[in-house]
């Protein structure tokens, strides 16, 4: 149980500390998107799906191994797929958002790979993440095309 709470309390901070502020995430909804992108009213419940997957899988990684580098390793991942709007409202730039994104999906397939040998249910969890990830990466890369 108090692992758990314990990973819960510390995806919800960091959620927290890497959202960005309202006239920062107003830039980000004002940048042009592709035409075909209809399904992004889709994209919040599907990052609530997902982080629901990280907290499972992490749970369950822990429960299986009690390794604190793997714990690092799913807080790297958070960390990486949190500030990837952050990055992009304060720097102003989609590149740097294409570039997390890609180092996001990279560190998800070596946790994945990390975590397969403990449990086979945890690692099943991350391939949402990793399934998704790269859509949001070319997203991203077909809009800073846009808003040159």
């Amino acid at each position: 149980m108090t692992a758990a709470l314990l990973i819960l309390l510390t995806m919800a901070a960091v959620v927290a500390a890497l959202n960005p502020g309202r006239e920062d995430f107003a830039v980000f909804l004002r940048l042009r998107r592709p035409a075909w992108l209809t399904f992004e009213p889709l994209i919040p419940f599907i990052w609530m799906a997902i982080y629901a997957c990280f907290y499972a899988s992490a749970l369950l990684s822990w429960n299986a191994s009690r390794s604190a580098g793997l714990m690092a390793g799913y807080l790297g991942l958070l960390v990486l797929v949190q500030s990837y709007t952050w990055l992009i409202c304060r720097t102003r730039n989609l590149a740097n958002g294409t570039a997390v994104g890609f180092a996001g999906w990279v560190w998800g397939v070596a946790l994945a790979v990390l975590v397969a040998p403990h449990s086979q249910p945890a690692w099943l969890l991350l391939i949402p993440y990793l399934l998704w990830s790269p859509v949001g990466t070319f997203v991203t890369w077909r809009m800073q095309r846009l808003n040159r």
